[in-house]
């Protein structure tokens, strides 16, 4: 029997004021996939998380740290990570989008990074499949984000029932082959342009089911000019692409 050499992985996990969250995520991560990389993307925290994982990467050799000024938007700061992953000298296989909070489970990194290297070009860690779910949301937020996602995949006529996930991993090719530097969506419609992007590209985008938790810690990023930009993107990408 042959086996193939596992794929060098990189998590990029954007950062804004989450200095209570990054002492344990980046451990909690590396645990699950010790031969993974992790690029902390710290949009100038005034609350110091970007010295915190300064002083992490100094002595941890898989944890590495990308400062940007100013704080404009969760889909720049991975467009920022993911041409650093591009850039290096190490090969990064597969590139994971991950969330600072624990609202993704680090345990469901493994499994996803076999998914892509075996059956799928794009991995999306999917509340709205069988065996995925929230916890701990309350019955609007349900409603909302349910409505949000049907809406968009009805306009935008995709299989993929859990657009907005931020929970992702894309093979290396996926990347290259993206125009990232005409990605146009800077909040989580970010999300939705870049799923799109890769099916209207023909790359295989699979769904992999987990449970996403709240937030046990710190404050939530979305807001409602965040929620219209996508509403109004789906149609934009509809009608331009």
């Amino acid at each position: 029997m042959t086996h193939t050499a596992s794929p060098q992985a990189l998590i990029v996990i954007p950062t804004y004021n989450e200095a209570q969250n990054v002492p344990a995520i980046v451990p909690a991560v590396l645990e699950q996939v010790p031969s993974a990389h992790i690029l902390i993307v710290d949009d100038g925290s005034p609350d110091g998380t970007g010295k915190i994982a300064d002083d992490m990467a100094a002595s941890e050799p898989r944890l590495h740290v990308l400062h940007r000024t100013s704080k404009d938007g969760l889909g720049r700061a991975y467009i920022a990570g993911f041409q650093w992953a591009l850039s290096q000298a190490t090969r990064y296989d597969v590139i994971f989008e991950f969330d600072a909070d624990f609202s993704h489970n680090p345990s469901y990194l493994p499994e996803m990074i076999v998914v892509l290297s075996t059956t799928a070009d794009v991995v999306v860690g999917s509340r709205y499949v069988p065996g995925g779910g929230t916890r701990n949301w309350t019955a609007l937020r349900k409603l909302i984000s349910r409505g949000g996602g049907l809406y968009a995949r009805t306009v935008l006529g995709v299989h993929v029932r859990d657009l907005t996930s931020g929970f992702i991993g894309y093979r290396r090719a996926v990347l290259e082959t993206l125009d990232l530097k005409t990605i146009d969506a800077s909040g989580y419609g970010f999300q939705i342009e870049m799923k799109y992007r890769a099916i209207k590209q023909g790359f295989r985008v699979k769904e992999f089911p987990i449970i996403f938790a709240d937030r046990e810690v710190g404050q939530s990023k979305m807001s409602s000019a965040i929620f219209a930009e996508a509403l109004k993107l789906v149609w934009k990408l509809r009608l331009n692409l």
